[in-house]
């Protein structure tokens, strides 16, 4: 048998030394590795994935895709963030009351541990859900483990995870939305179909490695994660500026693009930590 990679390894031990457990799966590389890798030397572990609005439809379908082929016993939940008037008020610690509402759903409907797909590289961010981690005993395995997230796509490119261990990050739709700005669940799912047909397009035409659609303030902003020099006169940039007006106006949401520019990729520019009070 082929020897485990050291990360692998210590994980899997790790894992081994847990009775009944249940993984939140969100449907990115990092809670889809731990979940396939828990559920191999487990088969009676539980999977629950979360719905919502700010859930993005092809991470669902992927972990509707991976409960089919590794035969999980999936239980998909709504956690009811998207009711929750805290969250909806998108303040700096969103993520907390996303969270909470999460595990405590989980929590309810389930008797063995919760784990999540929190990795080592998530400590050196600003992480409010961890709190409600914290209160609701959820087990970080990666953390526990002390792997990164360089280890932990390795971990997947181990498992011949082929479509998981070079997915791009894909935070949850929300995130999308300027610290500040109430949520519209309504809006959430036109974010991510701009973000779609974009990807979609501007990689025929041009390398691209990503793209996010944020709601400021002042606009819709496109970021695109390219080699390409950003210019608003390029035949890209008008591009993206002429689909992504279609699909808001389409989706009955044009004053939200009354102003449309094409920025660099900045990660998690939507998020402006000063709004957070200081107690």
């Amino acid at each position: 048998m082929k020897k485990m990679i050291e990360s692998t390894q210590r994980l899997s031990d790790y894992l081994a030394t847990l009775g009944p457990a249940a993984v939140a799966v969100s449907g990115g590389v990092d809670s889809m590795t731990l979940a396939v890798l828990a559920h191999r030397m487990n088969p009676e572990i539980e999977m629950f994935h979360a719905v919502s609005p700010a859930v993005p439809v092809q991470a669902t379908q992927r972990v509707y895709d991976y409960a089919k082929a590794e035969g999980w016993h999936l239980k998909v939940i709504d956690a009811g963030e998207i009711e929750d008037p805290e969250y909806l008020a998108n303040p700096a610690n969103r993520c907390y009351f996303c969270k909470t509402n999460l595990y405590a759903t989980i929590v309810e409907n389930t008797e063995s541990l919760v784990m999540s797909g929190t990795n080592l590289d998530d400590l050196g961010d600003y992480r409010p859900g961890l709190g409600a981690a914290k209160e609701h005993q959820v087990c970080h395995p990666y953390v526990d483990c002390e792997i990164s997230k360089p280890m932990l796509r390795e971990i997947a490119r181990e498992l011949e995870l082929l479509d998981l261990h070079d997915l791009p990050a894909a935070p949850c739709l929300s995130s999308r939305i300027e610290t500040g700005i109430r949520i519209n669940p309504s809006v959430l799912p036109v974010i991510n179909d701009v973000e779609q047909t974009l990807w979609q397009s501007l990689q025929l035409i041009m390398p691209i490695k990503g793209v996010r659609c944020r709601v400021r303030a002042d606009g819709v902003v496109i970021e695109l994660e390219t080699t390409e020099t950003i210019n608003e006169q390029a035949v890209f940039c008008q591009l993206a500026k002429d689909l992504t007006t279609e699909k808001f106006e389409a989706a009955g949401f044009k004053e939200l693009v009354g102003f449309v520019s094409v920025e660099p990729y900045r990660r998690g520019s939507a998020f402006l930590i000063e709004t957070l009070a200081v107690e």
